[in-house]
């Protein structure tokens, strides 16, 4: 697991907010945070450090947050805040604009600049839910005042590069607890990416990224694309790069770069591999036949799924099965060792009864000292 989780229900009631506030200041830009739940507070909030890049999925009773000029003047880290609203409704005052968000909305902040973030008056005592990221303005390579047109707007998280961006931060939550302090700079980096892919298009200045940048934001994207449509068995690398309007050469010359060693075919081939060896042990399938489950992922030839299959995993699809089936509890499910974009591991809960649960040495203090020394 990398990063640090903090729980409010381990900490005694009349505490809850004031810990978790001095949770949150020690780690982003100082701001007034007040709430009318105060008293009666819940919050679960972790922490993920990624390189310089500072990721915290968050639930917490309506709160607002305001930052003034006085405490930009104070203390300026310098750097752009996105958030990406998964339950709840807000309102934002930034840069002269005022805009309301709610569920699949994201926002971006600058620290150099004052803001007031207000929950909807109609939540109630509703749980709010977002994930949040904070990265140095200069880690983005496109002009400051270009950025600056998108402060403070609601963007969309549906369209183009935010599927996949809102798909990235997700997983991360998803599968924090499998995740290594080794994965965190990569994972870093990959973020940044598409950010800038994501800044670049809803600003439609897509050229002004470095090659680099926009070649592995591409990789992204056409990973993505692939894994939308393993069911199609016409999915092919010719297809995949009709589908982005590149040549079949970049496309291998993508996935060599991006994966050395690793063809588009057989990385094709190996996804749609590993879904029908979910579905094989999923309890809830027992009943369907294996060339159905096999034709859904694409693989409508039963000799070629079986030969294919018993290559990747040495036993034949029958067989897995019958053992698979044995070896799955009734209800439980099967699906603990799917991968995807970041593998799609169920999270654990953590087992460390603190506060704020710190595994592989980047716990909050490790984090705000961070955050202190690049300030």
């Amino acid at each position: 697991m990398i990063g640090t989780v903090f729980r409010s229900d381990d900490v005694p009631a009349e505490h809850r907010f004031d810990y978790w506030r001095e949770l949150v200041h020690r780690a982003i830009a100082p701001s007034d945070i007040h709430s009318e739940f105060a008293g009666d507070f819940w919050a679960q909030q972790r922490l993920l450090e990624l390189g310089p890049v500072l990721v915290w999925p968050t639930a917490h009773l309506p709160t607002g947050f305001r930052r003034t000029e006085k405490m930009v003047r104070q203390s300026d880290p310098e750097m752009y805040h996105l958030s990406l609203v998964l339950g709840g409704d807000f309102g934002l005052e930034h840069v002269g604009r005022t805009e309301m968000y709610g569920p699949s909305d994201l926002w971006v902040t600058d620290t150099s600049r004052a803001y007031d973030v207000r929950p909807s008056d109609s939540l109630g005592r509703q749980v709010i839910r977002g994930i949040c990221a904070d990265l140095p303005k200069t880690l983005l390579p496109l002009p400051p005042a270009r950025i600056t047109q998108l402060l403070g707007r609601r963007l969309p998280g549906r369209q183009g590069v935010g599927p996949l961006l809102t798909g990235f931060l997700t997983g991360l939550e998803q599968q924090a607890e499998s995740l290594q302090p080794a994965d965190a700079p990569r994972l870093g980096t990959v973020l940044i990416d598409l950010l800038a892919a994501w800044f670049a298009q809803v600003l439609e200045v897509e050229d002004a990224l470095p090659p680099e940048t926009r070649q592995r934001a591409l990789t992204k994207r056409i990973r993505a694309f692939v894994r939308q449509n393993l069911h199609d068995p016409e999915l092919n690398p010719r297809a995949i790069a009709a589908a982005h309007h590149i040549s079949l050469s970049y496309l291998h010359r993508l996935f060599q770069e991006d994966s050395p060693g690793e063809t588009v075919a057989a990385w094709i081939r190996a996804q749609r591999l590993a879904g029908a060896h979910r579905d094989l042990a999923d309890p809830a399938l027992a009943v369907t036949p294996i060339h159905t489950i096999a034709g859904r992922w694409g693989m409508p030839r039963a000799s070629d799924f079986t030969r294919a299959f018993r290559g990747a995993y040495g036993v034949s699809p029958t067989e897995y099965r019958a053992e698979a089936l044995l070896t799955t509890a009734p209800g439980a499910s099967p699906h603990g060792d799917r991968t995807g974009e970041l593998g799609d591991k169920e999270p654990e809960r953590a087992t460390r009864p603190a506060y704020v649960s710190d595994r592989a040495g980047t716990g909050v203090d490790a984090v705000t000292s961070s955050r202190r020394t690049q300030r």
